[in-house]
């Protein structure tokens, strides 16, 4: 079972994960209220128009738009809301449009990859970061599989500190945004165990400027055979 990027947002944000925040609508008369609140509630004239679809590559087929002012993020709606949205994980006949979700803009230093999966011929869990965020994870695996590092975790023993370490180092950080990161990966772990997930995936997790780690997108497929104990998820 998939759910859309702001259903997993507020169930990162229930765990504690920082997230790129907003609202969704599905009437069009409901857009300049929402842009506005927006605006006024997270301080950004700028917002980011997001088409709500159960695939990824949103950006490259016109489903992700930065919208600097209000009037143009109004055009983008508009213009999304309804459209025939086109991926490479939808296919040729593509996804109709019913849900937007309209979210503030952050200012971004840093793109990066995390997911957590089962591995199977382990029969551990794999955490999985990445320096090359916002783009296909396969391209990444195919043309430089050195710039993901792993680090397997025994589900019976759990996530440890020297997972997350390894993980936040791969990436480079440093100061308040490797002790940030370090947090948000021990939180996702929670999160991917608690909701019996079989992948959480954050894609791109990025840096702002002011060194805050957020997560600007969420993926999450659930096993269904367990849903009978997630029935708000259901």
């Amino acid at each position: 079972m998939k759910i859309h990027e702001y259903q997993g947002k507020d169930i990162f944000k229930s765990y504690g994960i920082p997230i790129q925040d907003g609202y969704v609508i599905e009437d069009i008369n409901d857009a300049l209220p929402t842009i506005e609140k927006v605006q006024k509630e997270f301080n950004t004239k700028a917002v980011v128009v997001k088409a709500q679809i159960h695939a990824g590559g949103r950006g490259k087929g016109g489903g992700v738009k930065y919208s600097p002012t209000t009037d143009i993020a109004l055009k983008n709606t508009k213009e999304m809301l309804g459209m025939n949205l086109v991926t490479h994980q939808t296919g040729e006949e593509g996804q109709k449009v019913r849900k937007v979700y309209i979210t503030q803009a952050l200012d971004i230093k840093n793109e990066y990859y995390c997911a957590i999966t089962l591995d199977r011929s382990q029969t551990k869990d794999v955490f999985m970061v990445s320096s090359e965020g916002g783009v296909e994870i396969e391209k990444v695996a195919e043309e430089t599989p050195e710039k993901i590092i792993k680090v397997w975790i025994d589900p019976l023993v759990g996530m440890k500190s020297f997972h997350a370490m390894k993980l936040a180092n791969g990436l480079g950080l440093t100061g308040e945004a490797y002790k940030t990161a370090i947090k948000v990966f021990i939180k996702m772990y929670k999160c991917y165990m608690g909701t019996d997930a079989s992948i959480v995936e954050i894609n791109p997790l990025v840096l702002t400027e002011t060194d805050e780690i957020v997560a600007l997108d969420a993926k999450f497929n659930f096993d269904g055979n367990a849903m009978f104990r997630h029935k708000d998820i259901a």
